[in-house]
C-alpha cells in the first residue's frame, strides 16, 4: 500500500471521527434535555404534582431537577465522558490487535532471523494492530532496501529509520484522538457545576430576602438544591480524570512498544546488511 493511499485513508478516518465527536455531543445534549424535562421533571416526583413545588421526600430525581437549567448541561458532559470512554476502549483494543504484542514482535524477529521477510509481513497482516501497521510498513521498506544495490549501508539504514518514523507519525494521531475532549471535560465539569451552585445560591438568598423574615428551612432547601450542581460536576470531573489518565498510560505503553519494535527492526537490518 502506498504512502499516498495510507494518508488518504487516514484523512477519511479523521473525518469520520470528527463527525462522530460532533454527533456524540449533539446526541448527549438531546438525551440529557429529554431525561431532565420528562423523567426528572415528571409531576409524579413532586408534592401536589407541581414541578415548581417541593420534591417528594427522598425523591432524588426531583431533587436533581431542582438544580435548574445547568443540570442538563452537566448531564451532557457526563454522558460525553461515558461515550468517549467507550470509544477509546474500542479503538485502543483495536490498536492492540490480535494476540499479545510481545509474542507478535518475537515472531517477526524470528522470521527476520531466518530471512523470511514475506512471512514476517504476513504475520503483521494477521495481527492488525498499530504495532503491526508500523512493522509492516518498515518490513516493506526493509524488503525494498535489501534488494537495492545503489545505496550505501548507512543510507539504507537512514531510509528505513525515516520510513519507520513516518509510519509511526501516521499511527499516533489515531491513538490520541478524542483524549483532548476527556481532558477538557475533566476541567469544565467542575466549573459548570460551580456556576450552577452560585446561581442556585443567588436564587436562594434572593428568595430569602424577599420573604422579609429569616426562614432556615427555605434557606437550607435552596442551598441543598444548589449544591446538587457541584456534586454532579465533581462526579463528572472525577470520571474524566480517571479515564484520561488510564488511556494516557495505555497509549504511552503502546507507543513504547511501537518504538521498541521499530528500533529492533532497524538494528536487525543494520546487522544483516553489508
Amino acid at each position: 500500500m502506498s504512502k499516498k493511499n495510507v494518508q488518504g485513508g487516514q484523512s477519511l478516518k479523521d473525518a469520520l471521527q470528527s463527525a462522530f465527536a460532533s454527533g456524540a455531543i449533539l446526541v448527549a445534549l438531546i438525551v440529557s434535555v429529554i431525561v431532565y424535562k420528562f423523567v426528572m421533571g415528571n409531576p409524579a416526583n413532586f408534592q401536589g404534582g407541581n414541578p415548581e413545588g417541593s420534591p417528594l421526600p427522598g425523591n432524588f430525581l426531583a431533587m436533581i431537577y431542582k438544580g435548574g437549567f445547568i443540570v442538563p448541561i452537566l448531564m451532557t458532559t457526563v454522558l460525553m465522558v461515558l461515550i468517549f470512554t467507550i470509544e477509546r476502549f474500542v479503538m485502543l483494543r483495536k490498536a492492540r490487535g490480535k494476540g499479545r504484542i510481545n509474542v507478535f514482535v518475537k515472531n517477526v524477529q524470528s522470521h527476520l532471523a531466518a530471512n523470511n521477510i514475506d512471512d514476517a509481513i504476513t504475520a503483521c497482516d494477521k495481527q492488525k494492530g498499530s504495532v503491526a501497521n508500523v512493522m509492516r510498513a518498515g518490513l516493506s521498506k526493509y524488503k525494498e532496501l535489501k534488494s537495492d544495490t545503489v545505496l550505501e549501508k548507512d543510507q539504507k539504514v537512514l531510509a528505513l529509520q525515516k520510513d519507520m518514523e513516518e509510519s509511526t507519525a501516521l499511527e499516533l494521531p489515531m491513538l490520541n484522538k478524542n483524549l483532548v475532549i476527556l481532558s477538557t471535560l475533566a476541567s469544565i465539569c467542575v466549573l459548570i457545576g460551580l456556576i450552577g451552585t452560585v446561581l442556585g445560591m443567588i436564587r436562594a438568598f434572593a428568595a430569602l430576602a424577599s420573604a422579609g423574615s429569616p426562614d432556615a428551612l427555605a434557606l437550607a432547601t435552596g442551598i441543598s438544591e444548589a449544591l446538587i450542581n457541584t456534586a454532579f460536576g465533581i462526579s463528572g470531573s472525577c470520571l474524566a480524570i480517571v479515564f484520561y489518565n488510564f488511556f494516557s498510560s495505555k497509549i504511552d505503553n503502546l507507543t513504547f512498544k511501537i518504538d521498541e519494535a521499530g528500533f529492533s527492526l532497524v538494528q536487525t537490518f543494520a546487522s544483516t546488511t553489508k
